[in-house]
């Protein structure tokens, strides 16, 4: 590997890193285009079953991200992400490569000299059967009751928002929440989930 190590956020990395990657962050690469479509295609346990981010094969769109740059190793790197992507953050827990018949766990993958960087990003799979506005919406809207509080989809779909992200269904989705919850924007629609 030559180059600095860093980390593609695209999605939930890009608010929250975790307490590991940023104590060792040393700077970052910002404006990158993933150079794969990503989609709100995988239903997050940890977030109430809410739609999340993650590259795709067919669909999405590519969007504008940021590489976190890392003082680390690049198999430190990934361990941290890992550690972040399971929710152990500190636990000490070593990345593992997952089998190819393993399609519901976390895998790290490495894009050599991308943005003078050697970057790596999760690779997770879509465990959602039919990705449309619809059922995206009817996720995220069942997730802000499921969730911890600020976990929901709504509140992760206002972030990526907030990010400039934008993918093939994004627009649609946001509107089918506004629809089904008789709401005028997010906010609205997440203040009238919760009360």
């Amino acid at each position: 590997m030559t180059g600095p190590i860093g980390i593609l956020a695209y999605g939930s990395l890009l608010s929250d890193p975790g307490k590991e990657i940023v104590a060792c962050q040393t700077g970052i690469v910002e404006d990158v285009e993933t150079p794969f479509p990503i989609e709100f295609a995988r239903s997050s346990g940890s977030r109430g079953g809410a739609p999340t981010l993650i590259p795709v094969e067919n669909g999405g769109a590519k969007v504008r991200g940021r590489i976190i740059l890392v003082s680390a190793s690049i198999e430190g790197a990934t361990d941290m992400l890992y550690r972040r992507e399971i929710h152990q953050v500190g636990s000490g827990k070593t990345y593992k490569e997952p089998k190819p018949d393993q399609t519901d766990r976390v895998r790290v993958k490495v894009l050599p000299h991308f943005y003078g960087a050697e970057a790596i990003y999760t690779d997770l799979r879509s465990n959602i059967t039919t990705v449309t506005a619809e059922v995206l919406a009817r996720l995220a809207i069942e997730s802000v009751t499921r969730a911890e509080t600020g976990k929901d989809g709504i509140t992760y779909l206002i972030a990526a928002k907030a990010h400039g992200i934008r993918t093939a269904l994004s627009d649609a989705y946001e509107k089918e929440v506004l629809r089904i919850t008789e709401a005028a924007s997010l906010d609205d629609a997440l203040q009238r989930l919760r009360s």
